[in-house]
């Protein structure tokens, strides 16, 4: 099951959505899929509205309305770093031997259409397509014995957008700051329900700015996989539902030095096989 938000910023309508491309209103059940939603079972019971045939169908036409990200006011995005080796390369940095954590401001979120804004005096915005993981119950202290992934309510298209002179060169910097500038999280089009990616290690993940190939990879290659990071977070801090968790991007950003970093009218696509894709423009903020 797919779950989606449409209609213009903050007044969003909650929709669920097939893979034959039908649309189906959810007002009846939630007044938006956020964290209150995930945390009362929504999924579940979203999933048996449906088979019953209980969801009004809307419209085609509403598949024409501006896309928000699925997940409404996220309590945390968590990310993690260097999460791909040949990245890490590219980066100029060993392998981590443990998953490094950083954070992006929640309002970072944006819709997978939406316009990305590069900062006033920016001349390093770059692109990362990532796995999203969306968190749908709390998560703490995750023993060996208990599965992960048990705790996961979907998946979606991420893109860890990043200043790196914010990030990496400027006095008192820290990597939020070159990843918390506005629209730095494209995120969507669809909140995928995990019972439709039964191995989130085996997703064709790619990007393309201006038309023309980035990266293409395989999250067959992170370093630490989706389980491997949730068990690991849930040690440090508490996973809420409805946090979201970016996992990693491949090799092919504009750090590595092969391509130029991005810049007002630049085209950015992201896409994860099954989970949909994203297309961005770039405006000056």
């Amino acid at each position: 099951m797919r779950l989606m938000r449409l209609g213009p910023i903050g007044a969003e309508r909650p929709v669920a959505g097939t893979a034959d491309g039908r649309l189906y209103d959810l007002a009846g059940l939630t007044p938006d899929i956020d964290p209150a939603f995930l945390a009362g079972g929504g999924v579940a019971e979203v999933q048996g509205a449906l088979a019953e045939g209980r969801l009004p169908e809307l419209p085609a036409e509403a598949g024409s309305s501006r896309v928000g990200p699925p997940v409404a006011r996220p309590g945390a995005v968590l990310c993690v770093g260097q999460n791909y080796a040949a990245h890490a390369a590219e980066s100029g940095a060993e392998p981590p031997a443990q998953p490094i954590l950083f954070h992006k401001s929640p309002n970072t979120v944006v819709g997978p259409y939406d316009t990305v804004l590069i900062p006033r005096g920016s001349r390093q915005t770059d692109w990362e397509v990532e796995l999203t993981v969306v968190i749908g119950r709390r998560a703490r202290y995750l023993t060996p014995d208990e599965d992960p992934l048990a705790y996961v309510a979907g998946y979606a298209v991420g893109n860890d957008l990043s200043e790196r002179a914010f990030q990496l060169q400027a006095p008192g910097g820290q990597w939020s700051k070159g990843k918390s500038c506005e629209t730095f999280n494209p995120l969507g089009p669809w909140l995928v329900t995990a019972d439709e990616v039964p191995d989130p290690q085996a997703l064709r993940i790619r990007s393309w700015v201006n038309g023309e190939a980035r990266q293409d990879s395989s999250t067959a290659d992170m370093i630490f996989g989706v389980a491997e990071i949730i068990r690991d977070l849930s040690q440090y801090l508490v996973l809420e539902p409805g946090d979201l968790v970016n996992t990693g991007t491949p090799e092919g950003v504009a750090l590595s030095g092969r391509f130029p970093y991005l810049a007002a009218g630049d085209v950015i696509e992201t896409e994860i096989t099954g989970l949909g894709r994203h297309r961005s423009v770039c405006a000056d903020a």
